[in-house]
């Protein structure tokens, strides 16, 4: 593992695109802060750049880095959700602008997998997570799901869980709403 969170980090630094393993399925990475980035991930996929893609960072506390105000229920929700967990944040900062929506909003998960959280932490910088598939297509769910194209035109694919990947789902993406009760945007 500690190889290959080596390398991916060289490539992040570069500016690069990673295909990796997250809390949920496959997905594409690269720098959160790193606009050009941003635009391949947008060309690899064929996905139009008003789409947006979820930041996944290393632990709760590091979410205040990139959002202005976090409500005190993202915290609580975070801690006892038992499934992967996205929230949707007001007031996005220190990110690429092309992955903040014009509402100045941005979606950010904290990792619970090993090896995307370890890879951020060394990184130091959320990344980018997003599903490995062009726009349209099924989400791979497992390594031999995703599309030798994704594969081939990636800077780097991460070598581990080819064949080991236990079956989840994309995380629940929700809102706070005021006064903190929650909205579920998808499940």
């Amino acid at each position: 593992m500690e190889e290959e969170i080596k390398k991916a980090i060289q490539v992040l630094k570069k500016g690069g695109i990673i295909v990796y393993p997250t809390d949920t399925i496959w997905g594409i990475g690269c720098d959160a802060t790193n606009a050009n980035a941003i635009k391949k991930i947008h060309k690899l996929k064929r996905r139009v750049e008003e789409k947006t893609m979820i930041v996944l960072v290393s632990d709760a506390e590091t979410i205040k880095d990139y959002v202005y105000e976090v409500p005190e229920a993202a915290y609580d929700l975070i801690e006892v959700w038992d499934k992967p967990l996205t929230i949707v944040y007001d007031g996005a900062k220190n990110l690429a602008s092309n992955l903040v929506r014009d509402n100045d909003t941005v979606a950010i998960r904290v990792s619970k997998d090993e090896f995307s959280r370890r890879l951020i932490e060394e990184f130091g910088k959320p990344i980018v997570s997003t599903s490995a598939n062009e726009s349209g297509n099924p989400s791979p769910i497992f390594y031999k799901d995703i599309d030798n194209y994704i594969l081939d035109n990636a800077d780097y694919v991460i070598n581990l869980y080819h064949n080991t990947m236990n079956e989840v789902k994309p995380s629940t993406i929700i809102s706070i709403e005021e006064g903190g009760s929650f909205k579920i945007l998808r499940s």
